[in-house]
């Protein structure tokens, strides 16, 4: 399952649900972390994430994580999560949506989604989050493929997450219609972020927060 989403040898496999028993063990361990890490096996790479002291990560840290998270599961639920729940998280997370790079760009929206969902509203800048939903008008349709999807995140997560701009996010939502995901050798994908926003509304779902980012 891993290797059809873009995971490359040496991995093993795991389950992330078998990883738990052994985290609550070890709980934060940033030296251990590193060398995980820097294993390149994707398995190790995830555990290394689950255990990681984001705080005690830095700028460049999170840079060098990101040089080595090779696709999508790594970029977006290891490095993204963990730097989530760091003091600079907004700082790097806005360095790589401007970066032009797909995958540090994904990393960058997906951050804000983990961010969102969990923080309180007043944590972010009413102003930088309504240009930020501005920028995924404009340039969603035309962004890479992998972007693209993070950004679609984007939005669904401030139309149920953030308040202050939920009527100006369900606005954006419904004027973006499908966004089409390609992927390599496999077929296209059609998602619709209005449709999302709604159906997590219907169940009341409004002003949700996570409790933890993190497993």
């Amino acid at each position: 399952m891993y290797m059809s989403n873009g995971a490359r040898e040496p991995l093993f496999g795991v389950a992330t649900g078998a990883m738990k028993p052994i985290a609550k063990k070890i709980r934060i361990n940033q030296d251990l972390a590193e060398e995980l890490y820097a294993t390149g096996n994707y398995d190790a790479m995830y555990f290394a994430g689950i255990i990681a002291d984001p705080k005690a990560m830095t700028a460049s840290d999170y840079n060098r994580w990101m040089d080595g998270a090779y696709f999508y599961m790594l970029s977006d639920y290891v490095v993204a999560v963990t730097l989530s729940e760091s003091d600079i998280a907004q700082e790097v997370a806005d360095k790589w949506i401007s970066s032009g790079e797909e995958l540090r760009m994904s990393a960058g929206w997906s951050c804000y989604c983990w961010l969102l969902g969990n923080r309180k509203d007043t944590e972010f800048s009413e102003s930088k989050m309504s240009d930020m939903i501005d920028m995924v008008e404009n340039k969603i349709h035309d962004s890479p493929e992998r972007t693209k999807s993070a950004m679609n995140n984007f939005v669904y997560t401030m139309g149920i997450s953030y308040l202050p701009l939920h009527e100006k996010v369900l606005e954006t939502a419904r004027a973006l219609g499908q966004v089409e995901i390609r992927r390599e050798n496999k077929k296209s994908s059609l998602l619709n972020p209005f449709e999302s926003i709604q159906k997590e509304l219907d169940k009341g779902r409004l002003g949700f927060k996570r409790k933890y980012v993190r497993c």
